[in-house]
């Protein structure tokens, strides 16, 4: 296969995702929980990246050009999951990142939500849901007097910035907060369990 056909295959899942979204977000069933048709979609793209990863490794810019990259690490961003395939592409763009193939920015939000996932503190606060408060701020920070230093050191916004970014979204959207925040919240940890986030 060659790289041509192999980046048309990513942006097609990409743009696949991105249709199912909208979709979602037009019959307001985005925000109820991690829905079932897309739980689905992001498993079958995350089986197809990974089946190319395989026979490429990773797909950077060099291999397959600037919009199947960063249509590849969304399909990865999205693939929750599966935290076996997110945890090998993480190590993957670490590498091609140390060699200066791809983008840092894209692996600070990818190491950020595999923190998330697992329950750990995240770097850059590129991860948000919804706290007690039914407002959308930052899972929690390592040290998070260093956040806007780091944030800075590859090119992000200040977090303050990124905050009302991500509001002003949420707005245009139409998401609501979860109506019951620790139900939510228990679902959500039994769900990290069982794909495999957490013990």
């Amino acid at each position: 296969m060659d790289h041509r056909s192999i980046s048309d295959i990513i942006i097609a899942l990409k743009n696949a995702d991105l249709e199912l979204r909208e979709k979602l977000i037009a019959s307001g069933k985005l925000g109820e929980g991690y829905n079932e048709e897309m739980a689905k979609l992001h498993n079958k793209n995350a089986g197809k990246l990974d089946e190319i990863i395989d026979d490429i490794g990773y797909p950077t810019v060099e291999k397959v050009g600037k919009e199947a990259a960063y249509a590849a690490w969304l399909i990865i961003q999205h693939s929750i999951g599966q935290p076996d395939f997110m945890k090998k592409c993480v190590r993957l763009l670490d590498e091609a990142v140390r060699k200066d193939k791809a983008d840092p920015r894209n692996l600070a939000y990818l190491t950020d939500r595999i923190a998330v996932f697992e329950n750990k503190p995240q770097l850059y606060g590129t991860q948000f849901d919804w706290d007690e408060n039914g407002e959308l701020s930052p899972n929690l920070i390592d040290e998070l007097n260093k956040v806007n230093q780091r944030r800075k050191s590859i090119g992000l916004n200040t977090i303050e910035e990124q905050t009302e970014i991500i509001r002003r979204q949420a707005e245009n959207e139409n998401h609501q907060p979860p109506k019951d925040f620790h139900f939510r919240k228990k679902e959500m940890e039994d769900w990290k369990k069982s794909v495999g986030w957490t013990k």
